[in-house]
């Protein structure tokens, strides 16, 4: 016999998580084990749960009291990494979709959502895909083509190239740079003559700042 999804609400609305609850429950290939108002609540409930009264997937508000749907999430994935979160918001913020799906959210739907979709987005992911309202998909895919491109240029500079544009960076001339890297103050000049022209910039502030821009600076050590 096929094994119902186990799901478990944490949303502040009684009304929304009853209706929400009623809605999944009612095709009964879905099955609400757990229903609270704060992620809090939640996290104890889990703490003391028995194996299989451990939930598939967790559908999550942002806008909780207490411990915010943001703040839970991380929280919940080091302890239960095998839990499924899909968020389900008012937020069409950008940047609650990004902390999200980087804390390890494989979801995020609005509220707006129709029941369907709802459903549908928590069958995509118990098969291993992901579900995101459309425009937060948009979003999410020009954010990753944005990385590819600086993970692009950041390959395409060489390692003594990355240490002389942040010895620029620091406002080192070129013999303080040469004697800082123990090479020639001409070596040093080919190797900044490379940085402008795969940076497509004119001069070092450009570079600077275009460097700034595609994130290529070494951290400190």
């Amino acid at each position: 016999m096929k094994k119902n999804i186990r799901i478990l609400l944490i949303e502040d609305s009684p009304q929304f998580r009853e209706v929400l609850a009623f809605g999944l429950e009612d095709e009964g290939d879905m099955e609400v084990i757990g229903k609270f108002n704060t992620a809090e609540a939640a996290f104890r409930s889990l703490a003391n749960a028995k194996s299989e009264s451990i939930p598939d997937l967790i559908l999550l508000d942002l806008g909780l009291p207490g411990i915010s749907g943001l703040e839970f999430i991380p929280r919940l994935k080091e302890r239960y990494p095998q839990i499924e979160i899909l968020v389900l918001t008012q937020s069409d913020k950008k940047a609650d979709i990004l902390s999200a799906i980087s804390h390890g959210a494989v979801g995020y739907l609005l509220k707006e959502s129709s029941l369907m979709d709802i459903r549908q987005g928590i069958q995509t992911i118990m098969r291993g895909g992901a579900s995101l309202d459309p425009v937060m998909a948009r979003y999410v895919l020009s954010k990753q083509t944005e990385a590819s491109v600086v993970a692009d240029k950041n390959s395409k500079l060489s390692t003594r190239e990355l240490q002389v544009l942040n010895l620029l960076a620091e406002g080192q001339v070129q013999k303080q740079i040469a004697d800082q890297l123990d090479i020639s103050p001409k070596t040093v000049g080919f190797h900044i003559g490379h940085l402008y022209l795969k940076l497509e910039v004119k001069n070092a502030p450009e570079a600077i700042h275009k460097a700034h821009q595609l994130g290529l600076f070494l951290p400190r050590e």
